[in-house]
């Protein structure tokens, strides 16, 4: 089993990052809302516990956005030499040749560059305004609403971006670079 270096980066930003980032932030928004419903105050341990929690999936979502946009979005821009045939290694025009998957280019990728970016900066609100409030955000019935909101903003934009991305990647991925053997199978 081999994968280029290209299509590694893009495995860890999509399914290391990414995907990681809305398994936690899917528990973030649970753990939120049972703030939001508990009768009781949560223990002091269980407010630090949930502050680093919201911190790593901010630094996920922060960790997604820049590997996508500094190392996999180039990839996916690249300009094919002039007289290229062959135009698997750039997914862009891959995209774009086919009237049939052009409308993954024109609507995913465009959407996807944008969307993606209210992940990171909507987490990053609500564990800011988590480490600053803490417990007494149970007091507080409008900011709490606005940090679970919040939360639930990061993980739906993160889903479509993913949706986006899961797509454009079966229709035109992001390959080359160094072939990395994962596994060695001897021909039967």
């Amino acid at each position: 089993m081999e994968i280029t270096w290209r299509g590694l980066w893009t495995l860890i930003h999509g399914m290391g990052f990414g995907a990681l980032f809305l398994l936690g932030c899917s528990a973030a928004i649970v753990e939120l809302w049972r703030i939001c419903t508990l009768q009781d105050a949560p223990s002091e341990r269980f407010d630090r516990m949930l502050r680093w929690y919201l911190l790593a999936m901010a630094v996920l979502a922060w960790l997604a956005v820049f590997s996508g946009a500094y190392i996999v979005y180039p990839w996916y821009r690249a300009a094919a030499p002039a007289g290229a045939h062959d135009l698997g290694l750039y997914p862009q025009l891959l995209l774009k040749s086919s009237p049939a998957t052009a409308g993954w280019h024109s609507l995913g990728m465009e959407w996807k560059e944008h969307v993606a970016w209210i992940a990171p900066i909507a987490i990053t609100m609500a564990t800011a305004v988590f480490f600053q409030y803490g417990r007494e955000l149970r007091r507080q019935r409008y900011l709490r609403t606005a940090v679970l909101l919040f939360a639930v903003a990061a993980f739906v934009s993160a889903g479509v971006a993913g949706f986006f991305g899961a797509m454009i990647n079966k229709y035109a991925p992001t390959n080359g670079g160094p072939t990395i053997t994962l596994v060695h199978v001897e021909g039967k």
